[in-house]
């Protein structure tokens, strides 16, 4: 692949399709223009028919050669060519999934027709039977009726997969009314009063439309493309998740928008946009039934279920405290199995956050077991897979480290993601570990230190960058900091007790190789204590893609 990643390129889409390689990009998604006259700042959007049917049966060609066998390929277009494209994709290869209608409101006037407020989105895969589609991640399932209207315990605390229909009036819906938790794909097209409007380009995306597709159609690290970059919002959603991204983007002015933007976000950021429609009154009104956290609706916990969480809990822990019980399997499959038995509503996602809820409330007895402690020695051949997983699982899934370890789906996508970067070891070193990265990121004697020496390293000359893959013969048996980097890209700032050994794991790790890192810096700092405080600072300042956001310190710092 001759264009590198995480970039905007200039030129044509088809000339940057072209210098791709077969079989390298897992998600693309593109908006081309729609042959309506639509004044771009260079691109004809006036061609006849037959030039512009050529013209998108030359890049779509160019889509099915990089797309990989497992990969996605999306495509919005307008009622114009809606199904002349759809024959054209069947015929180079692509098998539709889904032809999805995205419903807006600011729709379009038209003059002897109906107002245009939708747009035509298809989902192709090149494999029927194989292909990304993250149909558990919570951030892209949908609420239930009994979620949403009875706040009903027996619900499924998943919800369900979203449809893929559209509705007369969404503001006649019943509270609380029609939003992006619902099944109809209603976005509100970015009209020009709205704050996330870039203002450069007429026919911007909403980022909470592009986060439900990169979601279910792809995975942390893996690379989307755009081939028309346009106002740049695929490629800003894509880095916020956690994605690899490349954009191209025909005028140069575009481009260097689309860079300015890029620059001013950063992997953690939430979505731009609202959760639904931004105007109209409804016609009647009516009352939320139910709670709200994270988007998310909270089931109610009478007493009668409150005690029957507390005696699984007692049942399953043997001493241990609920954060051991939630990462352990064999001790959380014992407590899920006691909930179940004892016929508590709910099911494991829901038996679990109870269990915090239960916690936080101080209402568990105190944990009288020992070996609920690891030092941070022992932990360190795990403790850099823990951190990026739970990083980047949490990115996708839009959870917090508490509602990744109560969801099953969630924490063995985790648990798997870890091992891919740091095998060898069990679950619970992995869960473990994250949860301790979060507890000392919070301990105040960390955060003292980190906050006294951020002016100090702040006045201190960073080492030079030196390429990863020459320092495989070095003896670096010892204690550091290091910062990893794709280029000048910061992805990961570590420490460890033993760089050698990590230099090693990291040159052998297929899944760190997917972040394109090359180059390194190294500071040879050994205490506990300064080696957080170092890395704070960096984490900080640099906004490196795979560490976790307990590390940053507050903007007052220096």
């Amino acid at each position: 692949m001759n264009l590198k990643a995480n970039q905007i390129h200039h030129g044509s889409c088809l000339d940057k399709l072209t210098q791709l390689s077969d079989l390298s990009v897992d998600l693309i998604f593109a908006d081309p223009p729609f042959n309506i006259g639509y004044q771009y700042d260079l691109y004809d959007d006036q061609k006849t028919e037959d030039e512009y049917l050529d013209f998108c049966k030359s890049w779509i060609s160019q889509c099915h050669r990089v797309l990989k066998s497992n990969g996605s390929f999306w495509l919005a277009i307008g009622d114009e060519y809606a199904a002349e494209l759809k024959v054209l994709c069947k015929q180079l290869g692509f098998h539709s999934r889904s032809w999805v209608i995205w419903y807006y409101t600011f729709g379009v006037n038209c003059a002897r027709g109906f107002s245009r407020s939708h747009t035509h989105l298809f989902h192709f895969v090149k494999d029927k039977d194989d292909f990304t589609f993250n149909g558990e991640n919570p951030a892209v399932r949908v609420a239930s009726a009994r979620q949403l209207v009875y706040a009903d315990s027996r619900a499924n605390s998943k919800g369900r997969l979203p449809d893929n229909t559209w509705i007369l009036r969404p503001q006649d819906v019943p509270s609380p009314g029609f939003t992006m938790s619902h099944d109809t794909w209603c976005y509100s097209r970015v009209a020009g009063t709205f704050k996330e409007r870039e203002g450069f380009h007429g026919c911007q995306m909403p980022e909470q439309l592009l986060g439900r597709i990169i979601r279910i159609s792809s995975n942390p690290g893996d690379l989307v493309v755009d081939p028309f970059a346009g106002s740049g919002t695929t490629l800003a959603v894509a880095k916020k998740l956690g994605r690899q991204y490349l954009g191209v983007e025909l005028s140069k002015d575009y481009v260097s928008r689309i860079q300015a933007r890029l620059d001013g976000c950063k992997a953690g950021d939430l979505l731009d946009g609202t959760d639904g429609p931004s105007s109209g009154v409804p016609t009647s009104k009516g009352k939320r039934r139910t709670k709200f956290v994270n988007g998310r609706p909270v089931i109610s916990l009478s007493g009668e279920s409150e005690q029957a969480i507390i005696d699984a809990f007692m049942q399953a822990a043997d001493g241990y405290s609920a954060d051991y019980v939630l990462c352990d399997p064999e001790r959380s499959t014992r407590f899920l199995k006691r909930c179940r038995e004892i016929g508590i509503p709910g099911d494991p996602r829901l038996w679990n956050s109870f269990l915090l809820r239960v916690r936080k409330a101080g209402k568990l007895p105190r944990a009288e077991a020992t070996g609920q402690r690891l030092s941070s020695q022992e932990m360190d051949p795990y403790t850099d897979g823990s951190e990026v997983s739970s990083r980047l699982i949490t990115l996708d899934y839009g959870l917090t480290l508490d509602e990744l370890l109560c969801s099953p789906e969630a924490v063995a996508e985790f648990d798997k993601m870890a091992t891919e970067f740091s095998p060898g070891f069990k679950p619970f070193h992995y869960r473990w570990a994250a949860l301790a990265l979060r507890k000392r990121a919070t301990t105040k004697r960390f955060r003292t230190a980190a906050s006294e020496q951020f002016k100090h390293w702040k006045a201190q000359k960073a080492p030079r960058r030196r390429a990863l893959s020459q320092l495989a013969s070095k003896q670096y048996a010892r204690p550091a900091v290091y910062a990893l980097y794709d280029g000048k890209f910061p992805v990961y700032v570590g420490e460890t007790r033993n760089l050698k050994q990590r230099i090693e794991h990291l040159l052998e790790s297929e899944m760190w190789s997917r972040f394109n890192v090359d180059t390194i810096r190294i500071w040879d700092v050994a205490q506990e204590l300064d080696q957080f405080a170092l890395r704070s600072f960096l984490v900080t300042t640099q906004q490196p893609l795979l560490n976790s956001d307990f590390l940053v310190l507050d903007a007052t710092n220096g």
